[in-house]
This record gives structure tokens, C-alpha cells and sequence, in this order.
């Protein structure tokens, strides 16, 4: 089993975000504490548990998780620690962005469990970051690292986005080499989408930006993916690279298909072939657990056709592939004359850099 955390709170919106966000000046940290224990414990006694296994990984992803007080990671995972067992090293990750990293906050999050830190770094170009209204600047990413080695939390992921408008002037090659600079262990490589509802959205909407050509978008994926390799990283799923015995376990599981249970506001559930999803707002999900009712705001079965859609197209994500008797094999055959597939002597399938460029399609080729 596989805990996720949903921290929805924010200094600001970015301008390309479409995440459940609740953008606030004091973080209601005590009260968030408090929510999270009531819809745990309302999942102590489903089914989906098996009483056997331990929790491996618990996240906090969000909005941004290092926001919150620093005691009240520690307070959550108590909770969780309190009621079912917690594996021996499982992988215990904060997302936080360099500004909110300070000696004394890592301290506090390594002596709650935390041992993994993915930090929000995207780019370290002032204009860019300026252009995606990030909070933290360029210089303060390098500190930010030391202080969370310093507090004994080495196992540590970089996030950057590539693929932004053309009239940025961004200098994606710089910004991979000052990344790799800071010898991470991970790397998390995110291609900018346009959503609609967010400021970049309206922007694209009024003309003023052009999105990013696919030809550009495609050089900066494929440049990445051949540096990451150049140093010793494997490009193991196709927005995630680690050096050996660094891969993200938590995400990882979202993958295999692993059972999976989501805290907090907008978190998804997933175990068998149930899915399931909470209140989107912050404000609704709280509001329901005051008053007594559920957080869930939907859910489905997954049938058999979409369960092998699922699973198709997980694992064409990764570099463990899919069994070669999932496709076709005159459909096979074309994707290994354009250089977007091989097959291996294990009898599985695995894309290259250039098939996950067009993963999308693929997949929807041999899953309709």
C-alpha cells in the first residue's frame, strides 16, 4: 500500500498551473492536520487494506507541502504510524519549493521520516521564473540543497519544464547543466501544457504567447534525455530520470498499478479496480469533514477493457515496457522501422526517446 498527501496551500498561483490550489497568506496548518486524521481514519476500517503489508512510500505532493508548519509533517505522519505499519526504509518524499527550505525546517521534516525531497526548481532563468510566477529565485536552489543535505536528507529530485514559448529566450541546455551542477539524484523533466483557466491559458487565448512549436519542444526532450544519459542517469520513465537505485519508488508504484490511498483535497484512491477522487476545493473538503459527511466526490470500476488500457499505456511510460503479445505485430513491426520501439529478448516492448514523443498516439493505436 501506498499513502499520497494532498497539500493544496500556496503563496501564489503559477501561471501555468491548473492544480487544486488554495492560495494563502497563513497556512491553516493545525486545521489541515486535523482534516487529514479524520479521512484517515475513516479508511481504517475498508477493505482495501491487506492487514498483512506495510505502507511503503508516503508523498506529499500539492500545491506546495513545505508551506505547512514544519511540525505538522511530522504530525500526519504520526497519524499514519499510529495506525498500520510503516516498511523499514520506505520512501517518505516532500515536495517543496527553495524559498520555504531552511536549516531548521529540514531538520524538523528528517526527524518526522521525511528522506526524500522533490524540490520545484523549473528553471533557474529570473526572467522565466518571473514568467511563471514562482515565488524562489535562481540563487536560492543551491542553499536549499545543502541545507537538506546537511540535515541528512541526500535522496534529493530536481523538477524543470521544458518546452516553454519560443519568445522567452530560455536556454533549456543552460538550465539542464546548472541543474546537473547541483549533482541531484533525480530529475523530473515536465513538458509546459496550456490549461485552460490558468493565466498562461488566458494569455495563449488573447495571443500573447505562442506556444511552443513541436519541433522545439521535441529538440529540448530528446537533448534532455541524451544528457541525462551522458551522465549517468537512467531515463527510466518518460518525464523521470535517476541515477541508479534512485528511482522514485511512490511514482513507481502509480505504474506497477500498485494499490494506493489519496489524503486531502482532490486526492485520487486506487486499489483493485476501484478509483476514486475527493472534493476538488480545499473549502468543500473541509467544510464536509466538520459536518460529518464524505470527502469522496466520485468513483468508478474500471473494466477489463479499460484495466488493460491502463496498463497498456503504463507501461509504455516506462522502460520496463509492455509484453510484446499486447500489440499487434504488423503495428510492432511499424514502430520499430521508424526507431520509436524495440523489441527485447525478454519478449517485452520498450519505447525510445522518440516513440514516448508520440506516447499519446501510440498508445491509442493499440488500445482502441
Amino acid at each position: 500500500m501506498h499513502v499520497y498527501l494532498h497539500v493544496p496551500f500556496c503563496a501564489r498561483r503559477c501561471s501555468y498551473c491548473d492544480f487544486a490550489i488554495a492560495v494563502r497568506r497563513a497556512v491553516p496548518s493545525t486545521r489541515f492536520v486535523e482534516a487529514v486524521r479524520q479521512e484517515w481514519e475513516a479508511w481504517q476500517a475498508s477493505p482495501v487494506w491487506d492487514l498483512s503489508s506495510a505502507i511503503r512510500t508516503v508523498y506529499f505532493g500539492g500545491g506546495t507541502p513545505s508551506r505547512l508548519d514544519p511540525g505538522a509533517i511530522g504530525g500526519i505522519l504520526e497519524t499514519i504510524r499510529r495506525a498500520r505499519p510503516v516498511a523499514p526504509g520506505a520512501e517518505i518524499t516532500l515536495e517543496a519549493n527553495p524559498d520555504d527550505v531552511t536549516p531548521e525546517a529540514a531538520a524538523v521534516w528528517r526527524a518526522a521520516g521525511v528522506n526524500r525531497v522533490s524540490l520545484g526548481v523549473q528553471s533557474f532563468d529570473p526572467s522565466v521564473l518571473r514568467w511563471m510566477h514562482r515565488t524562489h529565485t535562481a540563487e536560492q536552489v543551491a542553499p536549499a540543497m545543502a541545507a537538506l543535505r546537511g540535515a541528512g536528507i541526500h535522496d534529493l529530485s530536481l523538477d524543470l519544464i521544458f518546452g516553454l514559448p519560443g519568445a522567452l529566450e530560455r536556454d533549456w541546455e543552460r538550465d539542464l547543466a546548472r541543474a546537473l551542477a547541483l549533482a541531484p539524484d533525480h530529475l523530473s523533466l515536465y513538458g509546459l501544457t496550456v490549461e485552460e483557466g490558468t493565466p498562461l491559458g488566458r494569455w495563449t487565448l488573447r495571443g500573447e504567447v505562442v506556444p511552443v512549436d513541436e519541433e522545439r519542444y521535441a529538440r529540448e526532450f530528446l537533448s534532455a534525455h541524451h544528457a541525462l544519459e551522458a551522465h549517468g542517469f537512467e531515463h527510466y520513465e518518460v518525464s523521470n530520470a535517476a541515477r541508479p537505485g534512485r528511482r522514485a519508488r511512490h511514482n513507481s508504484a502509480y505504474w506497477r498499478r500498485a494499490p494506493f490511498i489519496g489524503l486531502g483535497p482532490s486526492a485520487h484512491s486506487g486499489y483493485d479496480r476501484t478509483r476514486r477522487w475527493n472534493l476538488r476545493e480545499w473549502a468543500a473538503y473541509d467544510r464536509a469533514l466538520r459536518e460529518g459527511g464524505s470527502v469522496v466526490a466520485g468513483h468508478e470500476e474500471l473494466t477489463d477493457e479499460a484495466v488493460a488500457l491502463e496498463e497498456t499505456y503504463l507501461g509504455l511510460r516506462t522502460i520496463e515496457g509492455v509484453p510484446a503479445a499486447r500489440l499487434p505485430a504488423e503495428e510492432l513491426r511499424a514502430w520499430e522501422a521508424e526507431g520509436w520501439a524495440r523489441a527485447g529478448a525478454d519478449g517485452r516492448v520498450r519505447l525510445s526517446a522518440e516513440g514516448w514523443l508520440r506516447l499519446d498516439a501510440l498508445a491509442g493505436r493499440v488500445t482502441r
